[in-house]
């Protein structure tokens, strides 16, 4: 007997993304997005900026990576009833009517300028969308981590970075898996560079939008310098910076007598603290300095004239009740939100930037 099917010319194989612009829909997304960024300086039939963001987020969720993949998505997102979005030129041109001037900083040092991009407005949507969901609780005490994520791009107003390529170099702050705000910076740009301005312009949004504490700050080399380190410490309780130029100290390091011997994610390790007081006037840190045997390719310890040939790595905090291990351990953790940039790239368009401009 043969088989009859009945086919709807509606079914489609997004589907999914109804109930996502359902739950959109019922968070008010549409009337925040308005409060914060304001109404399109356009006629009064123009899509909105909530419209706008719409087009673009769904169209990432259903797999698109470039602007013009709005246009093939578009018909199924019109299934929905009382669902209009906008196409991908109305996405281009209202994503560039949100650009902000930029804030440029010149070096004391070559008499260079470069830009940097604080991007206020959508930092601060970003974060009142993160309050409306419930991501972050309010009052709650939060780990920020912070770091820079280089972006290839061959855009008019890229720079040619040291990572051999033309882009850009943002940094962005997280908590936990949640980005809660980044600066865009010159690709060419040194990491830190003015870092400080950019810590505080995010911290202090972040506390006053989320109504957070936060308890600890973590990042690497990048951030390890005077100007960043009060920054820092005058907006978290504690933090923990990779400490940089840890060779300058090796003859200081090989003379230390009080090691103790722990493993830290199945490795063992020589542990120990010092002291230091020579990086700003007044205050003293602690110095948690790890150190491993150096292998040759056999897995044999290298050795010299004074003994065992050690790799010491340090950390900089203000941590002087954590034990050295639970500190490595904390640090060590900041490698899962480096997963963040990966997300981005692959799913949401980091790698296939727009050009809104020429």
């Amino acid at each position: 007997m043969a088989k009859l099917a009945i086919k709807n010319e509606n079914i489609t194989s997004f589907g999914g993304i109804y109930h996502i612009m359902d739950v959109f829909s019922k968070l008010g997304f549409e009337k925040l997005t308005e409060s914060v960024l304001g109404k399109r300086e356009c006629s009064d039939k123009a899509f909105s900026h909530g419209s706008i963001f719409g087009s673009l987020f769904f169209s990432y969720l259903c797999g698109g990576e470039c602007l013009e993949n709005i246009n093939t998505l578009i018909g199924q997102f019109r299934q929905r009833p009382g669902t209009q979005l906008p196409g991908a030129d109305t996405v281009g041109r209202g994503l560039k009517e949100l650009a902000e001037e930029n804030i440029v900083y010149k070096s004391e040092i070559s008499g260079k300028s470069y830009s940097f991009n604080a991007a206020e407005k959508l930092d601060t949507l970003l974060l009142r969308m993160i309050r409306q969901m419930g991501l972050i609780k309010v009052g709650s005490h939060v780990d920020l981590d912070f770091d820079h994520q280089f972006i290839p791009a061959h855009k008019f107003d890229a720079k040619y970075s040291y990572k051999q390529d033309f882009g850009y170099f943002p940094g962005w702050a997280s908590i936990g898996g949640i980005i809660v705000g980044g600066e865009n910076r010159d690709g060419n740009t040194n990491v830190k560079f003015h870092q400080e301005d950019t810590l505080r312009r995010i911290m202090d949004r972040v506390i006053s939008e989320l109504g957070v504490t936060i308890e600890r700050f973590r990042a690497d080399c990048g951030s390890f310098s005077k100007e960043i380190i009060q920054t820092v410490e005058q907006r978290c309780n504690t933090f923990y910076i990779r400490a940089a130029n840890c060779g300058t100290r090796y003859e200081e390091f090989r003379q230390l007598k009080e090691w103790k011997s722990v493993e830290v994610g199945y490795e063992k390790y020589d542990v120990t603290s010092i002291n230091m007081d020579n990086l700003i006037e007044g205050k003293s840190y602690r110095l948690v300095v790890q150190r491993s045997p150096l292998r040759d390719k056999g897995g044999k310890k290298q050795t010299d004239m004074f003994g065992v040939i050690y790799t010491y790595r340090c950390i900089l905090t203000n941590d002087w009740v954590s034990t050295e291990k639970d500190i490595i351990t904390f640090y060590n953790g900041r490698g899962a939100s480096e997963k963040n940039f990966d997300i981005q790239n692959n799913d949401f368009g980091w790698a296939h930037l727009h050009v809104l401009s020429d």
